[in-house]
């Protein structure tokens, strides 16, 4: 019987078009399936803030933060606690990745067009010792045109192999199972969905129009993870998280749903630490949804007041912006699902940003004017709309009516104003002199060193009681699903490996279905910045071994 391609690569996001557009630079005939419309191409990494991990950056330099190779393999292996026997292949993808991070990276990129804004970001920053969680410097470089920038070049690679006759793109082809001839998985089969006209994100047809059955040497599993599955991710929710929210909203569109992960382990793949994953703790529903239960996220500068559903400050180093998975696990260990920020106008003015493409327009459009008008504004549009019209934000000049806006959103009235007005004073004649017990007003002094966090991430530190700072603001935050940590074992060439660890012959796989590669690169916890690299990294790497490999 003969091929109907060299390569089949399933998935056409971001790790996808990676491997695809490898593949072409080789020559290789490649079929490119995908269960979406083509109108959906490049998947999640499309609705992306563009974030990037690079280690001794031109940007990182120009911004006087002096990073290393040492430095960051320090920070990624203390953040990411490899201690499992299955850690072999992602501790050595981890390896390989802050090679890439602090070698070729940023030039491979830039060659192809990318940019980057030129203010580094500091995300994830930890709080404890030197060899724990977090990021030691400032590391997230936003690409210049956020998710769809870094899509375009990939894209455009794709799309040239389309005009060279090297590449079909299957839309609309759902796959349903692996098959194997003479011990090797050469067969990809599946169905064909109805046409779908429906915008970017939102949900599609399952109509089944027809059925399909192809035929390569071999075959690149880029398909993404679980987030949008949330019975699979209270599934798979590790006990060291206590227990899985009873409410969560979505990062991600509900097509992300990991049945090809189960297609891939019901063909022999081994799929490891499945209990490993990435939910962000400071989501809002979007007011203007796309997908079902659409959720955003904040990313939050230092200062807000980080309360739990009962009002109690969170504890150190729990501070926003510091520890994703640490703050998950203390809240859904306190029996509520939700916590709130607690601020002010010149806090949310200064300190709020709205992952995601859409919520940026100014990066994403490449608008230098619309970068420096968000720089002017007191608070930046897309923030401002959600103060207007959000669900989770309650806006009110004195504490009382803050209190009673709080309670109002809630089954229960759990927060009590005189509790929370101690709270507040308290924290706030800690502002009074450079001297201070409270380790985030620390933090929050510490974090204006940093001239990008001082210039447009941390306001001046003040009493958020202060009229003149006001009206006063708290935001419902609520657990947002994202990101699979774990997912198919693959060696440093992606090939997928079985339950006996030798390679399952013909498969490769990518990205979040790879866990960023080796089956989870990341370990327990993300530096952020890490997720659309590991997808084109580990992308690279799968288009390049597959194109050797085949004839």
């Amino acid at each position: 019987m003969a091929y109907d391609a060299d390569v089949i690569v399933i998935g056409a996001g971001l790790a996808g078009l990676a491997a695809t557009a490898e593949l072409v630079d080789a020559g290789r005939k490649v079929i490119l399936l995908d269960q979406e419309p083509e109108q959906s191409i490049g998947g999640q990494a499309h609705w992306s803030f563009g974030g990037l991990f690079f280690v001794n950056s031109p940007e990182q330099r120009r911004m006087r933060i002096k990073d290393s190779h040492a430095l960051a393999l320090q920070d990624w292996m203390g953040t990411a606690g490899f201690d499992r026997a299955e850690d072999h292949w992602p501790r050595r993808w981890a390896e390989a990745y802050v090679d890439f991070a602090a070698g070729e990276k940023r030039n491979w990129l830039h060659k192809q067009g990318v940019r980057w804004f030129p203010v580094v970001g500091w995300a994830e920053r930890g709080g404890y010792d030197a060899n724990g969680h977090g990021n030691s410097v400032p590391r997230f470089h936003i690409t210049w045109g956020t998710g769809p920038g870094l899509v375009a070049p990939f894209e455009r690679r794709v799309r040239e192999g389309v005009a060279r006759g090297l590449v079909q793109l299957r839309f609309r082809h759902r796959v349903t199972g692996l098959s194997r001839s003479a011990g090797t998985v050469d067969t990809v089969s599946g169905e064909v969905l109805e046409p779908s006209g429906v915008e970017r994100g939102r949900a599609s047809s399952r109509t089944v129009a027809g059925a399909f059955e192809f035929r390569a040497q071999a075959v690149i599993v880029t398909s993404g993870g679980i987030g949008g599955n949330h019975e699979l991710v209270r599934a798979n929710w590790p006990e060291r998280l206590g227990t899985p929210p009873e409410r969560m909203i979505s990062g991600v569109p509900a097509h992300v749903d990991g049945e090809m992960l189960a297609i891939a382990e019901g063909s022999g793949a081994r799929l490891i630490n499945r209990d490993r994953m990435w939910h962000y703790t400071e989501g809002i529903q979007n007011w203007n949804p796309i997908w079902e239960n659409h959720g955003i996220r904040i990313l939050p500068g230092p200062s807000s007041l980080w309360l739990d559903a009962r009002g109690n400050r969170l504890p150190v180093p729990l501070f926003p912006g510091f520890d994703t998975l640490g703050t998950l696990e203390h809240i859904m260990k306190t029996g509520y699902d939700y916590t709130w920020f607690v601020l002010d106008q010149k806090i949310i003015g200064k300190e709020f940003a709205l992952s995601g493409s859409e919520q940026n327009p100014d990066l994403t459009g490449k608008s230098v004017k619309g970068v420096f008008q968000r720089a002017r504004a007191d608070v930046p549009g897309p923030v401002q709309a959600f103060m207007d019209k959000g669900a989770d934000f309650v806006v009110e000049k004195d504490l009382g009516a803050l209190v009673r806006g709080m309670n109002a959103l809630t089954k229960e009235p759990l927060i009590d104003e005189a509790a929370l007005r101690r709270e507040i004073t308290s924290r706030d004649r800690e502002i009074a002199n450079p001297f201070t017990k409270d380790l985030q007003v620390t933090a929050v002094r510490g974090a204006r060193a940093y001239l990008g966090d001082k210039l447009i991430r941390t306001a001046t530190p003040h009493r958020i009681l202060d009229p003149k700072a006001g009206p006063l603001i708290a935001v419902r935050l609520n657990i947002l699903t994202r990101k699979t940590l774990g997912g198919l074992e693959t060696d440093l060439s992606s090939r997928v490996l079985t339950e006996g660890g030798d390679p399952l012959s013909g498969v490769y796989a990518a990205g979040e279905a790879a866990g960023f590669g080796g089956g989870g690169v990341h370990g327990y916890r993300s530096l952020e910045g890490t997720f659309l690299g590991g997808c084109l990294f580990s992308g690279r790497t799968a288009g390049r071994a597959a194109a050797k490999a085949v004839n």
